[in-house]
This record gives C-alpha cells, sequence and structure tokens, in this order.
C-alpha cells in the first residue's frame, strides 16, 4: 500500500522531531520544511496528500503560503498550526478553506486524529454508517410488521430517508440495494394499510391525518390568525420529504423551523386534485357541487388547475379571514425573478402565497427529455437535481428577502412523487383518464392486486364521470399501461417519476412553520 505523503511546513521544524517519528513509525512518509518560499516549491514538485503549516513565520506566513498553495492544488487538505488564538487569524483561515486548525502546543496524538479525519474520513464514515444500517435494517424490519397507524407510517418513512440521504454519501452499492428492497416492502404494506384505512378517514373524525383539503383551514388559518407577521405561504409543486430534506440546510440559513407536521396528500395524488383541495379546503367531489364553474374532470378540456386563486379567495371568505392577501403562480424562470424583483412591493400583504411548479417540470419533462432522464436516472441523482435548482432559483432570493423583511415562512407541497419501473396491464374505454399512476372511468379491467380500486367514489370524497365510473390507484412503483401499445409504454415511461397512486413518497407531505432568523 501506498504511504500517505505529508508535507510539514514550520521554521522551528527540528522541534518537532518526536512529532514526525511518531507518524514515521504509524507509515506516514513525512516530508519538511522551514520557510513558506521553499514550501511552496515542494508543493508544485511532489504530489502530498496532506500540509500541516505552521502560521507564525518569517518570510512568508503561514496565511500567505496556504494562499498561494490554494491557488496551485486547491483540493489537497491543509492544516493549520499556531501559537496564536486571535479570532482573525482563525476566521482568515477557515475562509482560505482550510481542512482543520490546531492550536500550539500540539500533541502526536491531535495530529493523528487530524490525519484520520481527513484522509480516512469517507472510509470511517463509510464504514459506521454501514454498521450502523445493519443493526438498525433488522429493527425496521421487525418494527414494519407492527406498522398500523398514520402516525407509525409517518415515522417509519422519516427513518427509511434518513438511511437513503445517509448511504447515498458512501461507495457501497450492496447497502443501498437493500434499502431500496426495503423501501419496497415498506411500500407494499403502505398500500394495504391505505386500502384498509382510507375510506374511513372520509367519515371518522378521529384517527386520521389532516388531508390535502384540511391543511389551509387547520395549519395556515391559525397561522393568519395570531397576526404576529406577514405570511409568506410556498407550495412547491410535486415535492417529495427527501427532497425537501436535500435543501433544508439552505433554508435554515434564513428561517428556523418552529413546527413541523406530516399531512397525507388525498388521492389521486395529482395536481388537479390534491392542489385544488388545499386552496379550496373542499374534497373534489365538494368542489364539483359548489364551484362548477372552476371544476374540471380528467376528460373535461381546458386546463385543470386555472383557478386556484380564486378557491383560496373563496376558503378565506368561508374562514371569516378578511386580509390583504395575493396569489402568483410561477411556471417559469422569468416569472420566478420578475416576481423576486418585485417583492419588496408584497411588504404590507398579510398573505402571499406562491406555487413553485418547477419541480413538477422537471419530474414530467424527464420523461420527454434524454438529459434529463440522464440527470434524474435515480432518486439519489433526482434529489441532488432538485438542490441544484433551489440554489441557483428565484424562489431562494424570495425567501431570502422574505427573511429580511420579517415574513413568516410556510413551506409545504401538494404531493410527491415516485419512480415507476414495472408496468401493470389495464383496459378502459375511449373516455378513461390518461394518468399512469391512475385510472377513472367505467369498465376498467385491470389486476386487483395492483391497484386499489374505489367503486363508490363519492365514499372518498371524488367526483365521477358518470353513474358507473370507479377509480383505481397503482401501488407500489407500478405504472398503468393500456394492453394495446404495451411494449411502447413499457419503454417510455418505466423508470420516469410520475404521480397519482399510492406510495409513502407520493401520500406523506411535509408542512413546515418557521420564524425570520433575526
Amino acid at each position: 500500500m501506498n504511504k500517505i505523503k505529508i508535507l510539514w511546513v514550520d521554521d522551528e521544524i527540528d522541534l518537532l522531531k518526536p512529532h514526525i517519528l511518531f507518524l514515521e513509525k504509524k507509515n506516514y512518509d513525512v516530508t519538511t520544511c522551514n520557510n513558506g518560499q521553499d514550501a511552496i516549491d515542494l508543493f508544485e514538485e511532489s504530489n502530498f496528500d496532506i500540509v500541516f503549516l505552521d502560521e507564525n513565520m518569517p518570510g512568508l506566513s503561514g496565511l500567505e503560503t496556504l494562499s498561494e498553495m490554494k491557488e496551485k492544488k486547491s483540493s489537497v487538505p491543509m492544516i493549520m498550526i499556531t501559537k496564536s488564538e486571535e479570532e482573525y487569524i482563525m476566521e482568515e483561515a477557515i475562509g482560505s478553506k482550510i481542512a482543520d486548525y490546531l492550536i500550539k502546543p500540539v500533541n502526536p496524538n491531535q495530529i493523528l486524529l487530524s490525519l484520520k479525519k481527513n484522509l480516512d474520513h469517507s472510509r470511517l464514515v463509510s464504514d459506521k454508517t454501514t454498521l450502523d444500517y445493519q443493526k438498525e435494517f433488522r429493527k425496521i424490519a421487525m418494527d414494519m410488521a407492527s406498522v398500523n397507524s398514520f402516525e407509525d407510517w409517518v415515522e417509519m418513512y422519516k427513518r427509511l430517508v434518513f438511511w437513503e440521504l445517509e448511504l447515498e454519501n458512501i461507495e457501497s452499492q450492496s447497502m443501498i440495494e437493500i434499502l431500496e428492497s426495503q423501501k419496497a416492502e415498506a411500500n407494499m404494506q403502505f398500500g394495504k394499510f391505505i386500502e384498509r384505512n382510507y375510506e374511513d378517514w372520509f367519515t371518522n373524525t378521529k384517527d386520521k391525518p389532516f388531508l390535502s383539503h384540511e391543511i389551509f383551514g387547520e395549519l395556515v388559518a391559525p397561522e393568519i390568525r395570531k397576526k404576529e407577521k406577514p405570511i409568506l405561504f410556498i407550495v412547491i409543486d410535486n415535492l417529495r420529504y427527501d427532497q425537501w430534506k436535500a435543501f433544508e440546510s439552505i433554508v435554515n440559513n434564513h428561517y428556523k423551523l418552529e413546527k413541523e407536521v406530516s399531512y397525507y396528500s388525498i388521492l389521486p395524488t395529482a395536481t388537479q386534485y390534491a392542489r385544488n383541495a388545499i386552496f379550496s379546503g373542499l374534497t373534489p367531489l365538494d368542489m364539483e357541487k359548489k364551484f362548477p364553474q372552476y371544476w374540471k374532470n380528467d376528460v373535461d378540456e381546458g386546463g385543470k388547475n386555472l383557478h386556484e386563486a380564486d378557491f383560496l379567495s373563496e376558503q378565506l371568505k368561508r374562514l371569516g379571514l378578511n386580509i390583504k392577501q395575493e396569489y402568483y403562480k410561477i411556471t417559469n424562470f422569468r416569472d420566478g425573478k420578475k416576481l423576486a424583483e418585485n417583492f419588496k412591493g408584497l411588504k404590507d400583504n398579510d398573505l402571499t402565497t406562491i406555487v413553485y411548479n418547477f419541480v413538477d417540470m422537471l419530474s414530467h419533462s424527464k420523461t420527454e427529455m434524454d438529459v434529463v432522464k440522464e440527470l434524474a436516472s435515480n432518486d439519489k441523482a433526482y434529489r441532488s437535481l432538485t438542490l441544484s435548482w433551489f440554489k441557483n432559483s428565484p424562489l431562494l432570493e424570495m425567501i431570502q428577502q422574505a427573511q429580511q423583511m420579517g415574513f413568516k415562512l410556510i413551506l409545504t407541497t401538494d404531493h410527491g412523487t415516485i419512480n415507476c419501473k414495472n408496468p401493470s396491464k389495464v383496459i378502459g374505454d375511449k373516455n378513461t383518464s390518461l394518468n399512469l399512476r391512475y385510472k377513472t372511468g367505467r369498465s376498467l379491467t385491470y389486476e386487483d392486486k395492483d391497484v386499489y380500486a374505489v367503486k363508490d367514489p363519492k365514499k372518498v370524497g371524488l367526483p365521477t364521470i358518470n353513474m358507473s365510473s370507479s377509480y383505481i390507484f397503482a401501488k407500489n412503483d407500478l405504472f398503468l399501461a393500456y394492453v394495446n401499445n404495451f411494449n411502447h409504454y413499457v419503454s417510455y415511461y418505466r423508470n420516469t417519476y410520475q404521480h397519482g397512486g399510492i406510495s409513502l413518497e407520493e401520500m406523506i407531505i411535509p408542512f413546515l412553520v418557521f420564524e425570520p432568523r433575526s
């Protein structure tokens, strides 16, 4: 095995002989140097794995040497060693992206710990994470057998996402595959749980989660009534819990989390149903009855989400909230940039609602565009793409401005999405809806085990296109493919992100309330 090569720069290097002998006995290869200029020359000539650098040297200082070395090879970790505890030196060193900062006198074990932290970090973390998940795997498997409440499923899903995010940072494909099989098993059990309990949630007022049509009245309206601060209510369309976790730390730079609730999206977990339900405060069945001018069924022509602002105004009236409010829907970068530039004009609103459609566009474009298929080929890549978008989006600019203006922030979504890997055959007439994760229509023929079938849609708050219409919702990671042209459907839609059906990813939704950081 090749020895780790260390460059140690200190104008009193002779006094560090015991440390160097200690490291050489541990099989490290140490090159020494007593000034900054010679160190820079050595650094250019050889490939060192890590550099220890004294801050206080005659001639070029440690910080100056650090700066020149970083310009030449920015990826080599550098550890600053100094007698000084002055804050400005620490800040400058940290700002120059040092890997560690040690105060003299240092002992050999401190040096060894710093080496392991910076050079063996990935391996040590990988080994520990793998071991921890192996222990947790057995516990999750046992707990999954007894999960039988909506709260337990929220906790189970969060545990699985936690381990998914932990394991994505290590190079153990076998562990990732084990977790994926555990997620698949969880979704299978979750589908059975929804099938047994979903209908009861529309008649039983106890032992049920908040559903899409209840969250504004139950969770947003109380924040408005407090009248503490103006509220920015953001609904990022089609955002899963794991995608939220991917950029949570960025939001936390500007806001601190005050409350987190997980609610359940109604079925179908599709925008026209779930998001209209949020803004209307009504089930789709009640929307159709009370606001036929706004509601459109699957087979009706025209946009299905054109009246969210109208639904919201009507709900605010029903709730007795006579407030100054504005609603915006952002469907492209240009509109987002324009709203961010004019954001200060929203300061007098009691409530500003923004629907941000990017994630939905991304998930749908994945089925259309080969380049996005490449970029979001799996859940890890999908999260990474979401993070990259958020970091560079006008939405982040708006959140930053909202914090400076003292807005309370409420962040949520309408439904999630799942990577569909397996087809399930379905037959329907020409009036059957087109969605790949659910179908509504007459005379549907399907595989019983693959779907949750609702023969009487009114029992789950859904309208019917005609008297004999029913709904079917795909479970697990299935997508519904017509028998006619089956092979085309399978090749085109396999491994694409879809929504509308039953899965932990689609149904369990984060609802987050934040206070601005001062």
